[in-house]
């Protein structure tokens, strides 16, 4: 049977101690609520003990999923299984907060893919702490926040962050390439919903001028590295990693264009696959269903 391209599908993202009957109880759920499963991905980490588990379903007829009926039909099987779980519109748009100081090519990448449809992004505001980008923002339609950043005005600049994302009721915030380091306390309200691009394959190379570091090493691969932001800098769980063959022909100048390249894909990566609900975090490591 054809299904129709627009159809409405809902995605179940679960995790639990890995026992048996968990996908027996799933897709009898799913086949009890007149669903079909258009997608499934499912991992068993032996090293944990934890299941971890997405699906992507719609109606069989492909009429409209009641997303609210399907939570309560499901509470019963999450509480017997003792499951961290949730279930989302995918087609529903997150929104999100962009920040950004003076490198253009993270937030100018990430605008342009949602603008194509290759991202599917509300993109509500943009915060930097220069006001160099505006132009970018305005041909994007979107709002520009210029919020100053020094050591004196730290707590109170990234209240007035706070503040913004609790009235835009901001989802996610990327840091693309946004060059100040938040307080313990600002990561810790984040907490799973900031991304941060790294110019490295962490841990290499940290700190300023990393392409010269990389340079004066006469590294081989360069890289970038996605990850969620905590308060151990440049430590939180993974979510994707960019890398590129180099050689010694080029100069630290052409490695850094090379490492943007990096940047721009694994940012990329990394936000699409949070906002279509294909990340669980299990500690300090990520489970990614690509």
């Amino acid at each position: 049977m054809t299904r129709p391209a627009d159809e409405h599908h809902g995605v179940l993202v679960l995790s639990c101690k890995d026992v048996p009957g968990i996908v027996h109880a799933v897709s009898g759920l799913l086949v009890d609520e007149q669903c079909t499963i258009v997608e499934s991905h499912q991992f068993d980490s032996r090293t944990s003990g934890m299941f971890y588990m997405r699906v992507e379903f719609a109606h069989a007829d492909g009429s409209p999923l009641d997303l609210q009926r399907l939570c309560t039909a499901f509470e019963p099987i999450a509480q017997r299984f003792g499951m961290n779980w949730r279930i989302a519109d995918r087609d529903e748009r997150q929104r999100v907060l962009i920040m950004v100081s003076q490198y253009p090519h993270c937030l100018n990448d990430l605008l342009f893919r949602n603008s194509i449809g290759e991202l599917n992004l509300d993109v509500v505001a943009i915060v930097s702490n220069h006001p160099t980008l505006s132009d970018i923002a305005d041909f994007y339609g979107i709002p520009f926040h210029h919020i100053p950043v020094t050591k004196d005005t730290k707590p109170e600049a990234e209240a007035a962050l706070m503040e913004l994302v609790r009235e835009k009721d901001v989802e996610l915030v990327v840091l693309a390439r946004y060059m100040q380091i938040l307080s313990d306390d600002l990561c810790r309200q984040l907490e799973g919903r900031a991304i941060n691009i790294h110019h490295s394959m962490l841990p290499s190379f940290k700190g300023a001028r990393p392409y010269h570091q990389a340079h004066a090493r006469g590294v081989k691969f360069i890289g970038a590295t996605a990850h969620y932001v905590t308060a151990d800098l440049d430590e939180g769980p993974i979510i994707e990693q960019e890398m590129l063959r180099v050689n010694h022909s080029l100069s630290p100048e052409q490695l850094a264009a090379r490492g943007r390249e990096a940047e721009t894909r694994a940012l990329a990566h990394a936000v699409r696959w949070h906002t279509e609900n294909r990340v669980v975090i299990l500690g300090n490591r990520t489970v990614v269903f690509e």
